[in-house]
């Protein structure tokens, strides 16, 4: 399928897009949203047998720029049109966000505005030394937007929040780690490879027991214990009786190691 403004690939049971507009570092072009619809549908449609993890990640010494303020404040802007784009949006940093697979993220340069914000919208996130983060709607007198009042809150807290959002201050990949923005750094030149190797061992785990997994920790703080116990039990009562349980089962009565062991899975070379 071609693609305009991104690169879209699954090999290894991995799918990685890349966002491509390296001349306008990786910025939000409307046929850039309208792939990664495509993409993302693509990979929804193949979660758990060809795809188990997503990796996003951009192209030419950036990860994305957010929106292409160049098109913005135009006299002929209407607030409903605004909310009706953005509203067409939230598809995109929704999916990214609660598709019942690992996605990683992977930042080399800025992740600026919506940038950062999708960047953050990944189960975990890696940053080369290059990464930067920016909330940086402020600098032009917005609001944060693809998800940030959801997301950085509950990465950071609420008062480290609102001094990310107020000031628009850039955060480099040390800070970004000391914050809780990302998980770890990786080397430049095999920042790739690190990243496919850490998604890799995913291949190897129960893609329906993460899936439902994380759709239950994605709404664990709007949720209430009761809600929350309720929501395990059905999970649990699905997770049980699927072949990948009742393999990992037989395996245990037959003293054979785990298919899915964190630790001996580390190095797994995924090309």
């Amino acid at each position: 399928m071609d693609f305009k403004h991104i690169k879209f690939d699954i090999s290894d049971e991995l799918a990685t897009i890349t966002l491509f507009r390296p001349d306008a570092r990786n910025a939000l072009s409307p046929e850039m949203r309208d792939d990664m619809r495509v993409a993302l549908k693509l990979v929804k449609e193949q979660a758990g047998e060809e795809v188990k993890a997503l990796i996003l990640t951009g192209a030419g010494g950036a990860f994305c720029a957010g929106g292409d303020v160049k098109a913005m404040g135009s006299d002929e802007r209407t607030s409903l049109g605004t909310r009706r784009g953005l509203r067409a949006d939230h598809d995109i940093i929704y999916d990214m966000a609660h598709i019942e697979l690992p996605v990683i993220s992977l930042v080399d340069g800025p992740a600026a505005g919506a940038g950062c914000n999708l960047a953050l919208a990944a189960d975990f996130v890696f940053a080369t030394p290059a990464g930067m983060f920016m909330q940086a709607f402020g600098r032009i007198g917005a609001v944060p937007d693809w998800g940030g009042f959801f997301i950085l809150p509950r990465l950071v807290g609420l008062q480290r929040a609102k001094e990310l959002v107020y000031s628009a201050r850039k955060v480099g990949a040390e800070e970004a780690k000391e914050l809780g923005l990302i998980l770890d750094i990786v080397p430049r030149d095999s920042a790739m490879a690190e990243v496919r190797e850490f998604a890799g061992r995913f291949r190897h785990a129960s893609t329906a027991a993460i899936g439902m997994a994380k759709n239950i920790l994605n709404q664990s703080y709007n949720l209430d214990h009761r809600t929350l116990l309720e929501l395990e039990a059905d999970a649990q009562g699905m997770a049980l009786v699927t072949p990948y349980h009742k393999a990992a089962v037989q395996r245990f009565k037959d003293k054979e190691p785990s298919l899915f062991d964190w630790e001996k899975l580390r190095g797994e070379k995924s090309s």
